[in-house]
């Protein structure tokens, strides 16, 4: 920089300078002098092009971005395009600085004048006539609107409108304008809506946070350059966009500001951008925008004089004033960042792609006949079924490793255990409370007139049938619990099975839970006549009963001694092998049935820890008989049946795809085609460059 507080030196040039002298063309460089010649002479068509355009080997790049900007692979993929978004406070000049660009008028008025994300493609070429249109989505279709310099103004307001409606509101939904003219920069530019905080009427009254999210979505990306757009008649620290750009950008490595009206205030204009108290990365650039009727040819000789004559705007140095400068810049940052990207896109290409299609081959097969939704159905059911095989028959759980509720043959053994306990500690088991009394009872009302010392073998029934009616819950609610933990297993694994057919999964559950409450009912009955069975005789040939049975008689003279040697009137304690220490009631003791009554305890305590280890052994036994029977016959029967009576055989209505799964297919076929094209764009672009570098 000439004069001032810093040199030129200080200047921060374009990151990636080696990216751009590998991939940009040598543009050449339009000097101050030049314009000026030209406005001496007075012969307008000696002005060159604003700069030279891209050579066969960038423009194709450039084309390629743009064309997955159109195929709109961020919004749809996420994947980040490289992208020179202008930003500004409003009134700041941003739209003069894009007219001055591209040679044509934009909306002019009070208030907010870009009210959608407005892409300028601007395209160099040769043709003598130039070539504008809009493009645009409308009621979910592509429109595309032609127009031209003289009414291009109008084309945009109308289109606004119908995008973001007749308001001051502002939408997201962007609109392109393409330019194609001889002597513009080849470059893509979106223009975002100026920054205003206090709305204008007809404004809502939000419109300060409608644009800072819409600018903050398109700026926040690393991909985005932010060409900040500051009027020289303000203080830069104080501009909304200058805080914005500053929230994502804190190095200001990727942001470049363009300084307006430098002619209103150009009082300390030097000293401003030599001290870049704001930060910004990769430099200012000063422009003289066009003035009311003026040409832009007019513009730029104007422009010229003013940086070569004004005795404080000549002081800046040449390399960062005018408007040709500016685009030679913008050219050479986004040459930078689309090598830079370029390679990045590729791969997050190539990467979703692949995991697209796996997706998509991993979705079921769709059917087409019967006989393939049958085949289908029984592949699910065999599926199931060598689950359910491995889970509860042969307790692997490779499948469910952390899921504990599936780790079946566990979960069964620690129900069997709290049965069996439930059992030993009923009241029923207890052999200590009230010793003898319960016995006596029964004896005093088997009284009869035959020999005496005869133990009733109905007195014993009468007692063990009492027993065994107080335990009987235990038993019927340990099937119960079993049933009901096996049928969210089955419904569990079923469904998983069937979550790409929702009707399937919808009938296969109600079978389950239909064929899990016969399997529970047949399991109650069953244990039902397995009490009627322990409750109605008595018998074990298990030689435990006598060895028992003898060893706590043995003790029987002793108890007897002991019992009838107490107080009267009061309760005494007696030991006995196998019990300990009783507690017997002066009641008791007095009884003419002791003796027998004794007999008759010992009896049912030997016979009632065989009758519950039998009870224990057959649930086990029975459980694990009805878990394989279920896997191997009761679950395809019981299945297939449910849906061919139900539903009349048609298991392939059941297996068209549910809404959802429908929707997953569309959307990842729809993803597939769209990055697809996107790898043919740059496949493309790729063998262009390849051609012409031969």
């Amino acid at each position: 920089m000439a004069g001032g507080s810093k040199s030129s030196s200080t200047q921060k040039p374009p990151r990636n300078n080696k990216e751009v002298e590998t991939l940009a063309v040598p543009i050449s460089t339009l000097s101050l002098a030049a314009v000026q010649n030209a406005a001496d002479s007075n012969d307008s068509n000696n002005l060159v092009p604003i700069v030279s355009s891209y050579n066969d080997r960038i423009r194709p790049l450039l084309d390629a971005v743009d064309k997955l900007r159109h195929l709109n692979v961020a919004a749809k993929e996420g994947i980040q395009l490289p992208t020179i978004v202008v930003v500004g406070d409003q009134s700041s000049g941003k739209s003069s600085v894009l007219e001055s660009l591209a040679g044509i008028s934009l909306p002019r008025g009070q208030g907010i004048c870009t009210r959608v994300p407005l892409i300028m493609r601007l395209h160099h070429h040769s043709a003598p006539a130039p070539e504008l249109y809009l493009e645009y989505s409308s009621n979910g279709s592509l429109k595309k609107v032609s127009t031209d310099e003289t009414h291009v103004a109008a084309a945009i307001n109308s289109a606004t409108e119908e995008i973001a409606g007749g308001g001051k509101g502002i939408s997201n939904n962007p609109l392109t304008l393409v330019v194609r003219k001889n002597g513009v920069p080849d470059l893509t530019m979106v223009d975002l809506p100026g920054i205003t905080r206090v709305p204008v009427h007809g404004q809502p009254e939000d419109i300060y946070e409608q644009v800072t999210e819409t600018i903050m979505e398109y700026i926040k990306p690393e991909e985005s350059i932010i060409l900040n757009v500051l009027s020289a008649t303000v203080d830069f620290s104080t501009c909304e966009s200058i805080r914005m750009s500053q929230r994502v950008d804190k190095t200001g490595d990727r942001t470049l500001a363009v300084v307006t009206k430098v002619d209103k205030s150009p009082e300390g204009l030097l000293e401003k951008v030599a001290a870049d108290d704001v930060g910004i990365g990769l430099g200012y650039v000063c422009v003289r925008n066009r003035i009311g009727e003026e040409s832009y040819q007019d513009a730029r000789v104007a422009e010229a004089q003013l940086f070569s004559s004004h005795p404080l705007l000549s002081r800046i140095d040449k390399s960062i004033v005018g408007v040709p400068v500016l685009a030679q810049k913008l050219v050479q940052i986004q040459a930078a960042i689309i090598s830079r990207c370029l390679p990045e896109i590729v791969k997050k290409i190539n990467e979703k792609l692949s995991s697209n299609i796996a997706d998509l081959n991993k979705m079921p097969k769709r059917m087409n006949s019967v006989g393939e939704a049958v085949t289908a159905f029984m592949v699910i059911l065999g599926s199931a079924k060598e689950s359910l095989r491995k889970l509860i028959v042969r307790g692997e759980f490779d499948e469910y490793p952390d899921d504990n509720q599936m780790h079946c043959t566990a979960r069964l053994f620690e129900m069997l255990e709290k049965f069996a306990s439930q059992l030993n500690s009923a009241p029923e088991s207890d052999h200590f409370s009230n010793f003898l009394a319960d016995e006596i009872r029964i004896l005093e009302e088997y009284k009869g007139i035959w020999l005496p010392d005869f133990l009733s073998q109905s007195a014993f029934l009468t007692r063990l049938s009492s027993k065994v009616k107080g335990i009987s819950g235990i038993p019927v609610g340990f099937v119960e619990e079993v049933w009901n933990y096996i049928e969210n297993v089955v419904v569990t694994v079923m469904t998983q099975r069937c979550e790409d057919h929702h009707q399937l999964q919808l009938s296969t559950r109600r079978a389950c839970h239909n064929l899990m409450a016969k399997m529970r009912d047949r399991s109650i009955n069953w244990v039902i006549e397995v009490l009627q069975m322990e409750e109605l005789t008595d018998y074990t040939c298990n030689p435990d009963y006598m060895t028992e049975w003898h060893k706590l008689m043995s003790a029987r003279s002793d108890f007897l001694k002991s019992a009838r040697d107490g107080h009267q009137n009061s309760p005494g304690s007696c030991s006995i092998p196998e019990f300990g220490t009783v507690s017997v009631e002066a009641g008791v003791r007095n009884s003419a049935c002791l003796e027998q009554a004794y007999d008759l305890k010992m009896r049912i305590a030997t016979y009632w820890k065989i009758v519950l280890r039998r009870l224990v052994d057959s649930m086990a036994l029975h459980v694990q008989l009805g878990m394989r029977n279920l896997v191997e016959k009761e679950l395809e029967k019981g299945v297939v049946e449910e849906l061919m009576g139900r539903h009349g055989g048609a298991i392939e209505k059941m297996l068209e795809e549910s809404p959802s799964v429908a929707a997953k297919r569309e959307k990842l076929n729809g993803s597939i085609r769209l990055l697809r094209e996107s790898k043919d764009v740059l496949a493309t672009v790729m063998d262009r460059i390849a051609s012409s570098s031969l």
